[in-house]
């Protein structure tokens, strides 16, 4: 299980409650994250996912990283950060992680 999401700031909004309190609220937009590139310990010394979010315009990606997500089999992704796999963790390359 991948415990972390890349998302973007939407905007702000508010709530309101059964007592008519109104609380600020923050809205995202999560995911759909795509897996790049999956770490394992016995070639990189520790067990990570690549994840990455938000397709780009192939035209806005550099060479080598557009080797990188063709090799993966996904889209050019504007934003790609790297998080540690629990030990019991399942993912492979391509998978499509959804928040829920």
């Amino acid at each position: 299980m991948v415990k972390l999401l890349i998302g973007k700031k939407i905007g702000m909004s508010q709530v309101y409650d059964a007592a008519g309190t109104v609380t600020a609220v923050t809205v995202l937009e999560v995911g759909p994250c795509h897996v790049v590139q999956v770490k394992s310990e016995d070639a990189d010394g520790y067990r990570a996912a690549q994840i990455g979010f938000e397709p780009a315009r192939p035209s806005r990606v550099k060479k080598p990283q557009a080797g990188h997500f063709k090799k993966a089999g996904v889209v050019p992704l504007r934003i790609v950060r790297e998080n540690p796999l629990s030990p019991d963790s399942e993912v492979s390359v391509g998978d499509r992680l959804l928040v829920g």
